[in-house]
């Protein structure tokens, strides 16, 4: 009996120091993120620095074959407006169908509309303009990265459900690192073909985890709200 009782003492603390490294390492990267996209802001607007993003320019340049442009258009696409748009609507449709999933498809609907809304904005607010040897014709401001951004959210919220759902800590990790890879190939992409700066991704990548992270919490919250609010009504 004492022994079954320390087994489980034992089990608790365990959990529970996994719970408190998760949380301290959430706000590591909750707080890192904000400060990424601060210090971009300051680099650009403030001291007006060019060395990071000229740099990145003729790191691409050298990298630059007719093969590896043929994989940055294909990589970018999965940034662009059109994908994110019919990816989050087909995502959210998916979740739908099955019931302990549903409030993810606001989670999806939310997260994507609101970054897109606040990297709008943003681009209005700080107006840089894209720069001119770009690969593309792209309309819009180039400060912070909408790719970077509102697909660092997208492919970032598939990163948490895939971590908070898939039981093997192995193809957690696997699967976490596959995503982590591919938000940072489609940033990449964005340099390599020259229709952003690095600095803009960089912002575009701290403004959309802060932005995911901070959403995800309050989703959560509305979740467990509207979650008592029902078993309260079930009661009476």
């Amino acid at each position: 009996m004492q022994l079954k009782e320390e087994q489980t003492n034992q089990k608790a603390k365990t959990a529970l120091s996994v719970v408190t490294l998760q949380m301290v390492i959430a706000w590591v990267v909750f707080v890192g993120s904000a400060l990424l996209f601060f210090w971009m802001a300051t680099v650009v607007f403030v001291e007006q620095e060019k060395d990071l993003d000229q740099a990145a320019f003729e790191l691409a340049e050298e990298m630059t074959t007719p093969q590896t442009t043929q994989a940055m258009y294909f990589v970018t696409f999965f940034g662009s407006k059109n994908f994110l748009i019919f990816g989050s609507l087909g995502l959210a449709v998916v979740f739908l169908l099955f019931k302990k999933w549903r409030f993810y498809s606001l989670k999806v609907i939310a997260i994507s509309a609101t970054t897109t809304l606040f990297n709008q904005s943003m681009k209005f607010l700080f107006g840089r303009p894209r720069p001119e040897t770009a690969f593309l014709e792209q309309g819009g401001n180039s400060f912070p990265s909408g790719h970077a951004m509102i697909g660092g959210a997208f492919w970032g919220l598939l990163m948490y459900l895939l971590w908070t759902n898939v039981e093997r800590t192995w193809l957690r990790w696997l699967l976490s690192l596959l995503l982590g890879g591919w938000i940072f190939l489609i940033g990449f992409s964005r340099v390599y073909l020259n229709v952003h700066y690095a600095s803009d991704v960089l912002a575009g990548w701290g403004a959309g985890i802060f932005w995911l992270m901070l959403s995800i919490y309050l989703l959560n919250r509305l979740q467990q709200h509207l979650g008592k609010k029902v078993d309260r009504q079930l009661e009476s």
